[in-house]
Parts: structure tokens; sequence; C-alpha cells
């Protein structure tokens, strides 16, 4: 996820749009991507056309209303974005630093249940170099988090790496570990196409209580009540299941407002989980840091001069040069 050979900041080349269904509505959804200015990182805009409002959340973890279906960000009573996961993974993952989200409803659409929509979005109008130097988040010292059976931990690491396990007591999926450094190639080629998961009997009783209402095969890996997989298609990759925990994973940890340099290793964890190890970092100066791509050198990091945390400095907005 961490590229240490690109120095600059990147946005998108020009705006796209993006259209699907939202995965608990079940209702269509249009998503606009739009190019940013440097240093004003990754921001949603919730458009109303309907009541003709709009509402700006920052994608930062100080913006977390819900982590127990999705990662929701928002207020509950002025508006709200659920879902955003697979999209902060792409966008992190892929390395964009900076883009305005437009979204016409209360979910980003779930498109196949993966990010790899998303990716393709951003192949399709390209990534532009900005002038200002790219900013990472470093870990200074081991951070743990555990919520039960669910293990957590951000440690001190030169890059980026994710080392993920689940432990379903399921025959399709048992006991799985994804660990590898994450740079955008790795993410696209090796954690883009992992769909979301859940059991038949979970999804009808989701149902019943009016979530999940888009849910289907086309953008969810589904296992029976016989333990089986239900898509005809099958998987994706062999382990897609741990695979996608780590999109999630990606995608959640983006909420840091940057980069992490860190190695994150997380045992049967969710959005919830993610979400802690972040609420953690960042409640005491002394975990982390901020560094900046250095311009003289393509693969050394000069530590900034500031330390405010990144939900502190979202609320005084971007810095300038």
């Amino acid at each position: 996820m961490a590229n240490l050979l690109n120095a600059k900041q990147t946005t998108l080349r020009e705006r796209v749009v993006v259209s699907g269904i939202g995965v608990h509505s079940g209702k269509p959804v249009e998503m606009i991507l739009h190019p940013a200015d440097p240093n004003t990182g990754i921001n949603f805009l919730r458009v109303d056309r309907e009541n003709g409002t709009e509402l700006e959340i920052k994608g930062s973890f100080s913006s977390v209303i819900d982590t127990q279906l999705c990662t929701i960000i928002g207020h509950p009573q002025k508006g709200m974005i659920a879902t955003i996961e697979h999209l902060m993974a792409a966008l992190v993952g892929y390395g964009v630093d900076n883009v305005l989200v437009e979204v016409d409803a209360d979910e980003v659409p779930v498109m196949d249940g993966s990010s790899r929509a998303y990716i393709d979005a951003i192949d399709q109008v390209g990534l532009t170099e900005l002038s200002a130097p790219r900013r990472y988040i470093r870990v200074l010292k081991p951070v743990r988090v555990q919520n039960g059976e669910s293990v957590g931990e951000l440690m001190p690491y030169d890059g980026t790496r994710f080392d993920v396990t689940i432990d379903f007591d399921c025959d399709s999926i048992g006991v799985q570990t994804f660990d590898s450094e994450m740079t955008p190639e790795v993410f696209k080629r090796d954690v883009s196409l992992a769909r979301t998961f859940g059991f038949m009997s979970d999804v009808e009783r989701l149902w019943a209580a009016g979530y999940a209402l888009g849910s289907s095969l086309e953008n969810s890996v589904v296992i029976g009540d016989d333990q089986k997989i239900v898509n005809p298609d099958g998987l994706r990759y062999s382990d897609e299941f741990v695979r996608h925990k780590t999109l999630d994973a990606v995608g959640d940890l983006a909420l840091a407002g940057a980069q992490l340099l860190a190695h994150f290793r997380s045992f049967k964890g969710g959005h919830k989980l993610n979400f802690n190890m972040l609420e953690a970092l960042f409640a005491d100066d002394s975990n982390w840091e901020w560094v900046e791509a250095a311009a003289s050198k393509r693969n050394s990091m000069r530590v900034g001069v500031s330390h405010t945390s990144p939900a502190i400095q979202a609320a005084m907005g971007p810095e300038t040069n």
C-alpha cells in the first residue's frame, strides 16, 4: 500500500462515474469520484437531490458512527454513507491520496462485492501526480487491541504489511491466513477481486430485518446450510474469504487519514476491531508520527514537523506548503 518510490501525492486525472445498487437498500446509487487538491485527503459528499441538500463527511475514523454490518461514516441525524470500506480499500490500496466522493444515497454502490469495479474506474481515468510530497503515518511502537477472541496489532515496520488470519467453524472456510506486503500491484492482483461473503441463514435473517436487500449471488459469496458454496462459479481465489477480510482491513485502516507504515496483524477480526485499532493508535501521540516522502532521495523518508492527530488536522483544514 505504501509505495515508497512515489514521492508525490496523487489524485484522479478527471472525474469518473460509478453506478450500481446499495447492498442494504437494494436501490440505485450513483457515485462520482472527483479529482481533489493536495493535502485534502479523501472526503465524501452526501447529495440528497430530492431535498436539495449536501453534507460533506471526512473520510476519517473520527467520522465513523457504526461498524456492526459495515463501516458507516456521517451523522445519525444529518446524513451518513455506509459500506465505504471496499471503496476506501481501492483508493488507498491503489495509491490515490486525494479525492472527493460524491454519493446520491446512504450507501456506496456494492458493485460485485469486491473492490475491482472501483479499481477499473480509477484505471479508466488514470492518476496524476500533485506538487505536494506524499505523507504517511508511521507506527512507532506496538499497539494491541483485543475484543473477545478478536485480536489486532499494529507494529513498527519499514513499509506496509497485512497479516490476517480467520477461523470459521465451516468446512468451506476453516482457518485461512493472508500475509503480504501491500503495494498497489499486490492489492490489485491478490486482494481487489475478493468478494464479501456470508451464510445463507444470516442473509435470510438480515432480509427479514430489512437489511441486505441488495445482496445476491452477483455481489456476495454465499455459504449454504450444508456448508457448501452456493455460487455456481465458485471462488475467485482458493482462499477468497481471508483475502476479503484483508480487503476490509485495508479499507478500514485507510480511515487513519494517510497510508500507514506498519505491520498489521489480526486474528478473527472485523470492522469493529479495525476501528478500535485506529482509536488505540491515536489515543497516544507516542504511538505514531507523520513522515513525508523526501523529494531528494526516492527511497528515503523524512519526519514532518507536525504531530497533530488526523482528526484534529481534518478539523483545522488542509496544510499549506
